[in-house]
């Protein structure tokens, strides 16, 4: 593939992290070649020579005057589909070039929650292992620059969007399919087009393929049916070794964990080197991440939870000595009424709450009882919000940051989030 686009007019759709990637790939293997660079934001820090710049509100009109479109994860194809047919067709991604001019093994991951958590478990795993591992995609480096020492002997752990999946038309070797839940609803444009998204890691598998799968998911479960890969079950239980401690919490961690075991058992990686793994394996930043006891308080940050069913999977992993909970973000139309129930039976007294579905959540809690049990703070920031946690949670009790939304309400991202929880929550500790 790489050969044909030598003659060919390139276009690089998007220029963040992934599209810089491509243009300096690209850079690198055809160095006399103009290349288009497309992007509604403008780029003030590109200076090379050779370029063609398409900047701007307008951006998708230079689509007619290429014959290859590398598009970036962060444009949603729904907005390309307004276009002729014909400007879709010349389309691919990073994903698809990567995948189609790989010497090596690919093992990728996809679900709506725990993909980052069991890539870099499996990617650990391996390398305890003896084998050549490389962590890539989503959580690890962009992946079309590895191609110039890429071997036959290196397998590649691709963490893999549904965003990176849509229109893939190539399956990596080693398939891990974790969950499905609404998500991304304002980006695709319904949920089944976000399903039918994520079915490609395993819809060109053929049967020299593996495919690990959450066998109680009924739309995973639905979509393994139709693969030709050699399925396996993530197992429910695993006897690793005698007492093994596990450093995640709670019942979907466990899943993610029994994901990896099943990808080092399919290398053949010895029990107990996967157990030792797994032992020393330190939980990712912002994914139920203990903070640490101030005050007597116990602080979570699960500030990657942007979705009610991994709320509710933190309370289930963290038990009844939550007392304060932060909720609410930018509202994408997902309902909220099991997380309303499940915290109806939790232990839970005090609710803060973030615009703009914090005040959503606080409705449906409310019209599903009449009598009201808890405190509820509709505030602005972060720093009022560790502030009043500090005010109303009892000492021995657990204050958890789950907000089951995305966080672009009032903050940047997750991370930006989950840092100013962190920051306040040390600040106030010594005051």
């Amino acid at each position: 593939m790489l050969e044909e686009l030598k003659n060919k007019k390139v276009l690089i759709l998007g220029f963040g992290r992934e599209g810089r990637d491509n243009f300096l790939f690209l850079r690198k293997l055809f160095p006399k070649k103009v290349l288009g660079v497309a992007d509604r934001l403008k780029i003030k820090d590109l200076r090379f020579k050779k370029v063609r710049l398409h900047l701007g509100e307008n951006y998708l009109k230079a689509l007619k005057d290429y014959d290859v479109i590398i598009k970036s994860p962060g444009i949603p194809f729904k907005e390309l589909s307004k276009l002729d047919f014909d400007y879709l067709k010349k389309i691919t991604t990073q994903t698809e070039i990567f995948f189609k001019n790989c010497p090596g093994k690919i093992v990728g991951i996809t679900g709506t929650k725990g993909k980052s958590t069991t890539a870099s478990l499996i990617y650990k795993i391996l390398k305890r292992g003896g084998i050549k591992a490389h962590l890539a995609g989503n959580i690890g480096k962009p992946v079309l620059n590895l191609l110039f020492s890429a071997t036959p002997n290196d397998v590649y752990i691709y963490e893999l969007s549904s965003h990176q999946l849509y229109n893939l038309k190539k399956s990596p070797h080693i398939a891990v399919f974790l969950n499905i839940y609404q998500e991304h609803l304002d980006y695709y444009r319904n949920f089944n087009e976000y399903v039918r998204a994520k079915a490609n890691i395993t819809r060109y598998q053929n049967e020299n393929d593996y495919l690990v799968y959450n066998s109680q998911d009924k739309i995973v479960r639905e979509i393994a049916k139709k693969s030709e890969a050699q399925k396996i079950p993530i197992p429910t239980h695993y006897k690793l070794r005698m007492n093994i401690r596990i450093p995640l919490l709670g019942e979907f961690n466990f899943k993610n964990i029994m994901a990896a075991v099943a990808v080092g058992k399919i290398f053949g990686l010895p029990p107990l080197k996967i157990a030792k793994t797994i032992e020393n394996f330190k939980p990712l930043p912002h994914r139920l991440e203990y903070i640490g006891t101030y005050k007597g308080i116990k602080f979570y940050n699960d500030s990657l939870s942007t979705i009610p069913e991994t709320t509710i999977a933190a309370l289930d992993g963290l038990g009844n000595n939550v007392e304060t909970i932060f909720l609410g973000g930018f509202d994408r139309g997902i309902s909220f009424k099991n997380l309303a129930k499940r915290i109806l039976k939790s232990k839970i007294k005090n609710l803060i709450l973030f615009p703009t579905t914090g005040e959503r959540i606080w409705r449906e809690i409310i019209s599903l009882k009449r009598k009201n049990k808890f405190r509820a703070f509709l505030v602005q920031n972060m720093k009022d919000a560790v502030r009043l946690a500090y005010q109303y949670t009892r000492k021995g009790k657990i204050c958890l940051l789950s907000c089951a939304s995305t966080s672009f309400s009032i903050f940047r991202d997750y991370k930006e989030k989950g840092n100013l929880f962190k920051k306040y929550v040390k600040k106030f500790a010594k005051g």
